[in-house]
């Protein structure tokens, strides 16, 4: 065995510790447990800068348009984005590469006794112990100090207020459209969701925001008051100003809060991948130059240029062309279908869905409808996927005149699908409904030597 495959085993081993705890299904409304064990370990959050993102919708695809562009001008960067698709190393990046499992293993192996003595107090106190995500994000705090780097991109796991990532201060806050989701968890409202969200501003941050509902913008208006920080939001401070479709992606032109940045190619598909990175781009603006200083634009070229968002519109496969999206709630699903209208050319498209228990099914179907030639249902491998028969049927139900077929077997699901697609010119299938399902494809295409580069 060579040494990659040893650290790569004993990564894993990692892995399987940290998925004993307490599941990301089940979050706990607590920063205390954080913030004691990032304590014992000499607060390695405190050792570098953090831009902090929360939103609904698009936090990953801004955080990494963040991160590239940061990395254009030269700055080591550290990001840590939820969750993910195929390995979980692909949470922390270092540099724009998924941390190295010998740097997982070793820094790992640093933090663990701090994590028991936090778990131990934790229990004393008749406390659950540290959750998966509590100790995932106090191993991306310990490792990039190790790295080290010189920013980090924080991407919340949910919500803001009580999220585990919150011990971090950011100097800027960001937030990308907010909308119903995590209901019950983040709140019943709009207004309630935001007010949870707008918990990650620091008194005198820098707040960097989308488009909002009025709800949502008032709950953050209100918080930035207290705070008395500075708000820069889309539409007033900076905007999209033009977006064509291109081959590979967009042409996007932006207003930011500090300069004007013309026909800058972003190889991302959507209209409201041109949003999130007008947003990117004013965070960046006030990250480096205070909103003051107008970005270099060979160095926003190659930012841009450079931006991945796996599993965000993302072409895995050709002949047939198989595209999957992480969309899981009714206004992410929305995007997609626009996105889908007008960055591709396809007669006919099977949308192969799959849908957690907590999340809206019925809201989720209504948006992808439009776009569907047919649906089929299936299930990804999580414990929270609903069962694909029953989806089927809600589905049926709901839309009487759809083709609808089911497949428990995700294996069977896209075989049928890619079958479909293959019998006719300009046909495509679309994987969506969970990022769960999405990572179970891209692994499936992987191991069965159909990935698209």
């Amino acid at each position: 065995m060579t040494d990659d495959e040893t650290w790569r085993d004993e990564a894993d081993e990692v892995y399987r510790e940290l998925l004993e705890r307490i599941g990301e299904g089940d979050p706990q409304r607590r920063l205390a447990a954080t913030r004691r064990a990032a304590e014992l370990l000499g607060d390695p959050q405190r050792a570098y800068p953090v831009i902090h993102i929360t939103g609904t919708n698009g936090k990953t695809s801004t955080a990494r348009i963040i991160d590239s562009i940061l990395r254009a001008y030269g700055l080591k960067t550290g990001l840590l984005t939820s969750p993910h698709l195929m390995r979980f190393t692909e949470r922390i990046r270092i540099d724009g590469e998924p941390i190295t499992d010998e740097a997982v293993v070793r820094n790992y192996e640093d933090i663990a006794p701090y994590l028991a003595m936090t778990d131990a107090e934790l229990e004393a106190a008749d406390e659950s112990p540290l959750t998966f995500f509590e100790a995932l994000t106090v191993l991306a705090f310990a490792a990039f100090a190790d790295a080290p780097v010189d920013v980090v991109v924080l991407e919340v796991g949910i919500g803001g207020e009580w999220d585990s990532t919150n011990v971090a201060d950011g100097q800027v806050a960001v937030f990308t459209p907010i909308d119903l989701d995590h209901v019950g968890r983040l709140g019943d409202t709009i207004a309630e969701i935001a007010r949870t969200k707008s918990g990650i501003i620091k008194p005198a941050a820098a707040v960097v925001s989308a488009r909002q509902q009025p709800d949502a913008l008032r709950e953050l208006e209100r918080a930035v008051e207290l705070t008395e920080s500075t708000f820069a939001v889309e539409g007033d401070q900076f905007d999209v100003v033009d977006a064509r479709v291109a081959v590979g992606g967009q042409l996007v032109s932006i207003r930011g809060t500090a300069g004007t940045y013309t026909d800058l190619f972003l190889p991302l598909h959507g209209a409201h991948q041109a949003h999130n990175a007008a947003v990117a781009v004013a965070a960046v603006e006030e990250f480096i130059g205070g909103g003051e200083q107008p970005l270099t634009e060979e160095l926003l070229t190659e930012g841009f240029a450079t931006v991945t968002s796996p599993g965000r519109l993302h072409l895995v496969g050709v002949e047939p062309s198989v595209l999957v999206d992480a969309a899981h709630n009714p206004h992410g699903a929305l995007a997609l279908v626009a996105a889908l209208g007008t960055s591709f050319d396809f007669d006919e498209v099977a949308i192969v869905v799959g849908i957690l228990t907590d999340k809206d099914a019925e809201g989720i179907v209504a948006a992808l409808a439009p776009a569907a030639a047919r649906f089929i249902v299936t299930q990804s491998a999580s414990d929270r996927a609903i069962c694909a028969d029953r989806l089927a049927d809600d589905i049926r139900d709901q839309l009487p005149e759809a083709d609808v077929v089911a497949f428990e077997s995700l294996d069977d699901a896209i075989a049928e699908a890619r079958g479909w697609a293959e019998d006719a010119p300009r046909r495509a299938v679309l994987v969506t409904g969970s990022i769960t399902l999405v990572g179970d494809v891209m692994t499936i295409a992987e191991a069965d030597d159909w990935m698209h580069p």
